[in-house]
């Protein structure tokens, strides 16, 4: 990665993945491209407790680490983890990977049905196939959009689905480092762009449209080498009609950075 320019859009993890790419002998350029909210109800989280005692669920899918703490920090306030965790023993507990695998593990929950690699919707489908889900209460620990693959799909199944949101993706407030990454990449400064969420290739068209540069961002993004986490950041960018010149396997940073490294050489 030797003095190689390398944009990289991730948030939460964003600064250390940039002090990796230097410690590799990149120079980064860190345009965070997602804000991650809370958007937590207590009392809904507390309402549904309630309901599941009545009701119990048959499915529980947890998708992400983040947000499974989330949830488990407000049954904490409540009060009521006690609860939750004996329904949880009585509910078919599915992980979509390893972060949440980690988070739930850390709480004592067994976990009966885990997601293949790499962890996408279509992992997590495959992981419940054999379950009869018709008339079956799931319940959905949601990420930072709706899954609506996910939950269509379980209602073609003839289960009733009820998400809990724990945390929602949006524009960061600053988005003017994402202008200037739009303007490095029209000018063909950039060598890399990494991915790391489909909502990060979103977001920045989104920005480039405001600013009424989207066919040249898209241009800029097909002339430099586009690195991808995985196969869901992946579509975004072919929904996007930009070329992948990286994807992780596994979808993991080391194993993207590795793969970075070495298309750069």
């Amino acid at each position: 990665m030797k003095g190689k320019r390398i944009a990289v859009l991730e948030a939460r993890l964003g600064r250390q993945l940039a002090e990796l790419i230097e410690s590799r002998g990149g120079v980064p350029f860190h345009a965070p491209a997602l804000a991650e909210l809370p958007d937590l109800d207590a009392g809904a989280i507390g309402e549904l407790v309630d309901s599941l005692e009545q009701r119990p669920a048959k499915v529980a899918i947890f998708q992400t680490g983040v947000g499974t703490r989330a949830l488990f920090a407000a049954t904490d306030g409540l009060g009521i983890t006690a609860r939750f965790l004996a329904l949880l023993d009585k509910t078919t507990v599915a992980a979509r990977g390893p972060k949440p695998t980690a988070a739930l593990r850390a709480r004592g929950v067994r976990i009966d049905r885990s997601a293949a690699d790499p962890f996408t919707t279509h992992e997590v489908l495959t992981a419940i196939q054999d379950l009869d889900l018709h008339a079956a209460r799931v319940i959905v620990q949601r990420y930072g959009v709706v899954n609506a693959e996910l939950d269509q799909a379980l209602a073609a199944r003839g289960a009733e689905v009820a998400e809990i949101p724990t945390y929602r993706w949006s524009l960061p407030q600053d988005t003017k480092p994402l202008a200037e990454l739009i303007g490095a990449l029209e000018r063909r400064e950039m060598d890399a762009a990494v991915f790391t969420n489909a909502e990060q290739v979103r977001n920045l068209f989104a920005v480039a449209q405001q600013l009424g540069k989207a066919e040249p961002l898209r241009a800029g993004l097909n002339a430099t080498l586009v690195a991808s986490i995985g196969p869901v950041a992946s579509a975004a960018l072919r929904d996007a009609q930009v070329r992948i010149g990286v994807e992780a396997r596994p979808p993991k940073l080391g194993a993207l950075l590795t793969a970075l490294e070495a298309a750069l050489v």
